[in-house]
Parts: C-alpha cells; sequence; structure tokens
C-alpha cells in the first residue's frame, strides 16, 4: 500500500505556482487576486476560508475577504458579486458554502461571472467540463486529477466508481474519470445512497472515489485487494483527544481497507490538501485569461 500525500503533492504543486505567479507579476504588475465571500460563522467554512487566504499569501497571490453576518440580505450578497464580477483587478471569486436557508445558493452560483468562477460551480463551466472544452474544473476534482498525476497513475482502462453524486464532487469526477485523457478512459460507475446493489458495485472497483460526506462509510468488505482508494470525505467529530476539540474521519474506514489498497488518501493530509492547489490553479489561469 501507499499512501496518496496531499501534504507532499500540494506542497510541490505550490512551489509551482508560487514561481508561476512571480513571473505574473513581473510582465505585469499586478498579483493573481482571489475573492471569497464568507457569510455566518460556520466552523467549518472559517477553517476553509483561513486556509484559502493563507495559501494565497504562501504562493504570492492577493487575496480580499468580505464578511457577512446571517442576517445579509439574498439582494445584497447579490449585489456584491455583482460588484466584484465588475472589477478588473479581481481574477477569480468564491462564496463559500453553505448558505443561511434564506439565501438560494443556486442563484449566486449563477451571478458569479463564469471567467471568475474559480471553484468550477457555474453551469456555464460544469457545460464546457461536459463537452471538455477549456473550462475552470472544480477544485477538489481538479486536485484528485493532479494528485493521480503525481504518482503516474496511468487509470486507463480501469472501472472507476464513483460513490456520491454530488455537483461538486461526484457528479463531476464521473465525468472527468471517463472523458479522453490521463488521468481519465475510465469504464465509470456513478453510485448513491440509493444504490441497490451498493456493495457489490463498489467492489467492481479498480478506483474507489468515495464522497457520500458519511463517517467509514467504505468498509474493507466493499474493497477488492489491490483497489486505488480516493477518499473525498470530511466528517467532523467533537472530540478530547485534540487541541482543536474536533477530529477528522473520511468516507472511507482507513484502518481496515488501507492494507488491502495499492494507493490509499489518507483523512486529514490527502485531497482537501488538493482543493486548495485546484483553486489556487484556477485563478493563476484566470490571471493569465488561459480560459476565457
Amino acid at each position: 500500500m501507499q499512501l496518496l500525500d496531499g501534504k507532499y503533492v500540494s506542497e510541490k504543486v505550490k512551489v509551482e505556482i508560487a514561481e508561476e505567479a512571480a513571473q505574473f507579476l513581473a510582465a505585469t504588475g499586478r498579483k493573481p487576486h482571489l475573492v471569497a465571500i464568507l457569510v455566518g460563522n460556520d466552523g467549518g467554512s472559517e477553517t476553509y476560508v483561513a486556509s484559502k487566504m493563507k495559501n494565497c499569501e504562501k504562493v504570492g497571490f492577493k487575496s480580499s475577504l468580505y464578511r457577512y453576518d446571517n442576517t445579509v440580505t439574498e439582494a445584497e450578497l447579490l449585489e456584491k458579486v455583482r460588484e466584484i464580477n465588475a472589477d478588473a483587478d479581481v481574477d477569480g471569486l468564491i462564496v463559500q458554502l453553505p448558505l443561511p436557508k434564506h439565501i438560494d445558493p443556486e442563484k449566486v452560483t449563477e451571478a458569479i461571472d463564469p471567467k471568475k468562477d474559480v471553484d468550477g460551480f457555474h453551469p456555464i463551466n460544469l457545460g464546457r467540463m461536459m463537452r471538455n472544452l477549456p473550462c475552470y474544473i472544480p477544485a477538489t476534482p481538479y486536485g484528485i486529477l493532479l494528485m493521480l498525476q503525481a504518482y503516474n497513475i496511468d487509470t486507463t482502462g480501469m472501472h472507476c466508481v464513483v460513490v456520491g453524486r454530488s455537483n461538486i464532487v461526484g457528479s463531476p469526477m464521473s465525468v472527468l474519470m471517463a472523458r479522453n485523457a490521463n488521468p481519465g478512459n475510465c469504464t465509470v460507475t456513478l453510485t448513491h445512497s440509493k444504490t441497490k446493489d451498493l456493495k457489490e458495485q463498489v467492489l467492481q472497483a479498480d478506483i474507489i472515489i468515495a464522497a457520500i460526506g458519511k463517517k467509514n462509510f467504505i468498509t474493507a468488505d466493499m474493497v477488492k485487494p489491490g483497489a486505488i482508494v480516493i477518499d473525498v470525505g470530511i466528517n467532523r467529530e467533537t472530540s478530547t483527544e485534540t487541541k482543536s476539540g474536533f477530529k477528522l474521519y473520511g468516507d472511507v474506514d482507513f484502518e481496515n481497507v488501507a492494507p488491502k489498497s495499492s494507493f490509499i488518501t489518507p483523512v486529514p493530509g490527502g485531497v482537501g490538501l488538493m482543493t486548495i492547489v485546484g483553486l489556487l490553479k484556477n485563478t493563476l489561469a484566470s490571471a493569465r485569461k488561459e480560459i476565457y
């Protein structure tokens, strides 16, 4: 079993991004600029956004954060999005999810200029991805592709089973793994919580991508020997064992699945770190006008 080490790969890619950002600054006189909007004080969202801002600084990007409390109206938020869309100095805009119940996340996502949608959630970017056209790939799937590339894993002809069908990870991942590319060229099965013979489906997988959001959902009896296991799950539970007061668990029962795997990502220290790298690469591509 070999660990797919998100810390090692993300640090390596960030060095490359920093070099390219420095070249961009020298050529244009400006830094790639990422803007984040954070509504409310959800603990997980606070952590993610702080990490994104810190990583921007690390690679030489400019970053800005606009904070709102839970009482912000949908109209106010949409107005801010339109204002950032019109700002020529901004290359990427992310609105951290989840949003309060009175705000429609779809409306907010669609209000973001596709050219600045570095999270890759806008229907135009998702549509372009479906047609294999240049686009911003959603940050987590992009990070997974970068991880597979870093370990020179040739996925051609493999059976990839994706567990979970979210618009953020599962659905785009199924498209990317089926396309004519490497990573890609897989036969893909997209499964979810309503799949009748889920265990049997997952047992056939050469590659398992677990993104269902349930702690230790993928157990050892669902994994065939030698499978490649990508764990996207980040499930937080309160814990007295850690300084932060909570502990992270993946969607995969790592302890029992790891011995059966050829490659596996840990949680934490796996896909989560690669998600940020995907976001940074999209922001740099936006600044350079590589996609649009």
